[in-house]
């Protein structure tokens, strides 16, 4: 199966500092790949690269196909590559159906006109109201989000990013913040995402990483140290040095 989204020799340097150095990497469509590595590691660099928050020095990012490294992050958006944030950037005030609703008419090139008016638009409240049930916000929709549980604001988050369609979503932490009573939540909404998404998922959560990702890539010091099935990483001793230290341990005692 050919790459969806590729990117080759992907450099960045502040001043003298390398950020991210010569990375490379492919994902098919469908997979389920984690980017995991110790802070100061690179990874949000990495991300705001992929995304066109940010330029690079060398290499590129390929689409299906296509060279966006030069294009800016809208562009990238409208071409299927999406990605959510580390810290919740919604509206208390309004509701899940709203922000969902208005994403779809961004999406569409409607979003000028008055929200209320497609609220009721059968297509539109279609398609939100099945986004909403896949990450298991139906109950909480017409709710104002400053209402609602921090794990439903990040679920409420994806729900947002599948709106623009995406075929590629880079999800930056998605249980960041979130207490662990409510990770369940969001480990199932993941599992009900579209099997042909391709999804790159960054998280400190080593046991969220461990049962989502088919593939996990280690980042340190900028650079790529392992890439594998969850099941030798934990094995690998420079990713135990690097970055998981007790908690690979751990994992190999039981």
């Amino acid at each position: 199966m050919s790459d969806l989204f590729r990117v080759d020799g992907l450099t960045k340097s502040f001043g003298g500092l390398a950020v991210s150095r010569a990375i490379s990497l492919a994902m098919a469509p469908g997979e389920r790949l984690a980017l995991i590595g110790p802070n100061g590691a690179g990874k949000t660099t990495f991300v705001n690269l992929v995304t066109g928050q940010l330029r690079p020095n060398a290499g590129r990012v390929v689409l299906n196909g296509e060279d966006v490294t030069s294009l800016g992050a809208v562009r990238r958006v409208r071409k299927g590559l999406v990605r959510t944030f580390q810290v919740t950037r919604l509206f208390a005030e309004m509701t899940p159906r709203e922000h969902v609703t208005l994403t779809v008419l961004q999406r569409e090139g409607k979003a000028t006109g008055i929200i209320g008016r497609f609220l009721g638009n059968h297509t539109v409240a279609e398609e939100v109201d099945d986004l909403l049930d896949v990450l298991g916000l139906v109950e909480k929709a017409d709710r104002p989000v400053g209402e609602i549980a921090y794990g439903q604001q990040r679920l409420l988050e994806i729900a947002i990013a599948l709106a623009l369609k995406p075929q590629v979503l880079l999800l930056d932490e998605p249980a960041a913040g979130v207490p662990s009573s409510e990770t369940p939540r969001i480990e199932q909404a993941l599992a009900r995402l579209p099997a042909s998404l391709a999804v790159m998922m960054i998280e400190h959560d080593m046991d969220l990483v461990f049962r989502f990702a088919r593939r996990v890539v280690v980042l340190a010091a900028g650079a790529i140290i392992f890439q594998g099935p969850p099941a030798e990483v934990a094995a690998d001793a420079r990713v135990r040095e690097a970055y998981l230290g007790n908690y690979a341990n751990a994992r190999r005692v039981a």
